[in-house]
């Protein structure tokens, strides 16, 4: 019986589209999906061959890669502007009303996140969100990022339950894919242009917004 629900934080809760015009001042229009793309591969490298790379150091070096590629130039102090956006992200519209709703529910609700600690705490407090979670985790507290097992791992130990009594949320494929085989049940949240892996395991709920997965969770986890 799954009795917290873990959510993932960017993209899942926060929409990242605000950071579109500062990647078009730096001439990067149309390529956010890239740096994103090129910050988890960054990170996941460095999970991968034991040299961990902490989620905003990831970013930026993405953010210099993706500029090297396309020949430009850009200041440290330019990509750390760019960056320091990720502190003020807007939720999704549906967001708070879909968390108010499970917030009433039985369930635990944490946030959880790749982020570093106080950047998450600063994007669940900005945005608006903050109250409806029992707690803010950061992979980085367990020096490993998601999709390893630690994470999804330390959000069991903090509200001492089992693993197979914590639900991950989350609109990306490989989050999902990790919780499931750390031992978690999964929600999967089908954004646009987000998609599962077809030969990865699958979870149980999938839904196209956070307000249709909150539907199903409250169906499913009350």
């Amino acid at each position: 019986m799954v009795k917290v629900i873990a959510f993932d934080v960017n993209e899942t809760l926060l929409d990242l589209r605000p950071l579109d015009l500062a990647f078009d001042r730096l001439g990067l229009g149309g390529l956010r999906a890239q740096w994103f793309a090129q910050m988890l591969q960054i990170s996941f490298v460095g999970g991968l061959t034991g040299d961990y790379v902490d989620f905003s150091t990831a970013q930026k070096a993405a953010l210099s890669m993706l500029a090297e590629r396309q020949g430009l130039t850009v200041t440290s102090q330019k990509v750390t502007e760019v960056v320091s956006l990720m502190s003020s992200l807007p939720a999704h519209p549906e967001v708070a009303d879909a968390l108010g709703r499970l917030r009433q529910s039985s369930l635990t609700l944490v946030a959880l996140t790749n982020s570093p600690g106080p950047i998450a705490e600063a994007q669940v407090t900005g945005s608006g969100i903050r109250g409806h979670f029992d707690a803010v985790i950061s992979a980085d507290s367990v020096k490993r990022l998601k999709p390893a097992p630690e994470p999804y791992l330390a959000v069991a130990k903090a509200f001492d339950v089992g693993i197979g009594e914590v639900r991950l949320v989350a609109a990306h494929w490989w989050d999902v894919s990790g919780a499931l085989a750390a031992g978690c049940a999964a929600a999967f949240v089908a954004r646009p242009g987000m998609v599962l892996n077809p030969i990865g395991r699958r979870p149980d709920i999938i839904g196209a917004d956070l307000s249709a997965v909150a539907d199903r969770i409250l169906a499913v986890d009350v």
